[in-house]
C-alpha cells in the first residue's frame, strides 16, 4: 500500500476514534446545561492558566537550549521557543508530528543537524516520562484510599497472567535476545561490505547523531539549571491544570492533588495518537471528575470541553504566530555553519 494512503487511513482511523469517544461522552448530556456552564464560566482563570502554559513552554525551550549547547551548537532562545510552539501546533493537527517538526524547523533556521536535535528531544521525553512516573507515584500515595482499590483490581489479573505464563514469557525474552545478538553479529561480520552501501551509511549516520543527542543529557554543563527548568516546566503544568478548577462552582473545591492526578491522566490522553487528544482527553477527564471526585456529569463535560478547547486554540494561534515570525519576520542569519 502507498505510504501516503496508509498514513491518511491511519489518520482517519484515529480521528474517527476521537469523534466516537466524543459522542460517547456527550450522548447522554443535556446540552442546555453545558451551554449554561459555558456561559457562566469564569474565563479569567482559563486565561491565567494559558499564560502559565506559555511560560512552561518557554522553560521547555530554555531546557532544550542547554541540551543543544552540550552538542557544541548555538541557537537563540527565540528560535527554540518558536520551534516548540510550532511543534505543539503540529501535534494538535497531526499526532506525533510535533517532534519531527520541532527539529526540522531548528535545522532549517539554525543549521543544526536533524538527527542530533532529534536525539535531544528523545532525551527530554524520557526525562519527562520519569517525572510523570514520579508524580503518578505521589498521586497514588496521597490518594490511595480513592485509587487503591482500582489499581489493585487492574494489577491482580495482570500478575496472575504473568505468573501463569512464566515459561512462555521467558522463552520469548530469550529468543528476542538471541535474535538481537545474531543481528549484531551479522552486521559486524559484514561491516566492511555494508559500509559501501548508501542506505547503511545513511542509517549509521542518523543512528550516531541520534545517540549523540540522547547522550547530551549526561554531558550537559549546566546540570543545576537543567533540573530547575525541569521543575519549573512541570510546576507550571500543575498550576495551569489547577487554576481552571475555579472556572466552575462544582470544581472550585478541587486542589493541587486533584490537579496532579488530572495532569497525569490527561497526559496519557494527549499521548494517544488522536488529533489533539480529542475524545481521549474528554473521556479520561470526565471519568476522573465524575467517577472519582463526584462532579456532576454535565459540569465535568463542560470543564473538560472548555479546558481542552482553550488549549487547542492556544496551540493553533501561537503556532501560526511563531511560524510567521520565524520564517517571514526574523531575517537573522543562522548561528551555525552549514553541516
Amino acid at each position: 500500500m502507498n505510504k501516503k494512503v496508509s498514513n491518511a487511513l491511519t489518520y482517519i482511523f484515529f480521528l474517527s476514534l476521537g469523534i466516537l469517544l466524543l459522542w460517547l461522552c456527550f450522548r447522554k448530556i443535556e446540552f442546555s446545561q453545558v451551554i449554561d456552564y459555558v456561559k457562566t464560566a469564569k474565563y479569567s482563570w482559563m486565561i491565567i492558566s494559558l499564560v502559565c502554559l506559555g511560560i512552561s513552554l518557554f522553560f521547555r525551550a530554555l531546557r532544550w537550549n542547554i541540551l543543544i549547547e552540550s552538542l557544541g551548537y548555538k541557537t537563540r532562545v527565540s528560535t527554540t521557543y518558536e520551534s516548540v510552539l510550532i511543534a505543539y501546533f503540529a501535534n494538535t493537527v497531526f499526532p506525533r508530528l510535533g517532534e519531527v517538526t520541532r527539529c526540522g524547523t531548528l535545522t532549517k533556521k539554525e543549521n543544526i543537524p536533524f538527527d542530533k536535535s532529534f536525539g535531544t528531544v528523545i532525551s527530554e521525553r524520557v526525562l519527562d516520562l520519569v517525572v510523570l512516573f514520579a508524580m503518578a507515584l505521589l498521586v497514588i500515595l496521597f490518594q490511595w484510599n480513592l485509587l487503591g482499590s482500582l489499581i489493585t483490581s487492574w494489577l491482580n489479573p495482570l500478575i496472575e497472567k504473568i505468573t501463569d505464563n512464566v515459561v512462555l514469557g521467558s522463552v520469548t525474552i530469550i529468543v528476542a535476545i538471541a535474535l538481537f545478538i545474531a543481528i549484531i553479529f551479522v552486521i559486524k561480520r559484514n561491516k566492511q561490505r555494508l559500509s559501501q552501501n548508501k542506505l547503511y551509511k545513511k542509517i549509521t549516520s542518523l543512528w550516531e547523531g541520534f545517540v549523540d543527542g540522547v547522550k547530551s543529557i549526561f554531558t550537559i554543563k549546566k546540570k543545576g539549571l537543567f533540573i530547575v527548568y525541569t521543575l519549573l516546566i512541570w510546576g507550571f503544568y500543575v498550576v495551569m491544570t489547577w487554576l481552571p478548577f475555579y472556572m466552575l462552582p462544582e470544581t472550585s473545591h478541587l486542589g493541587l492533588t486533584e490537579a496532579v492526578t488530572l495532569l497525569g491522566l490527561a497526559t496519557l490522553g494527549v499521548v494517544a495518537p488522536v488529533p489533539g487528544g480529542m475524545g481521549v482527553y474528554h473521556f479520561i477527564g470526565i471519568l476522573l471528575l465524575n467517577g472519582f471526585y463526584g462532579i456532576s456529569e454535565s459540569a465535568a463535560v463542560s470543564f473538560v470541553t472548555i479546558n481542552h478547547t482553550s488549549q487547542m486554540i492556544f496551540y493553533l494561534v501561537t503556532g501560526v504566530i511563531a511560524y510567521v515570525i520565524m520564517f517571514f519576520v526574523d531575517r537573522r542569519e543562522a548561528m551555525n555553519n552549514e553541516q
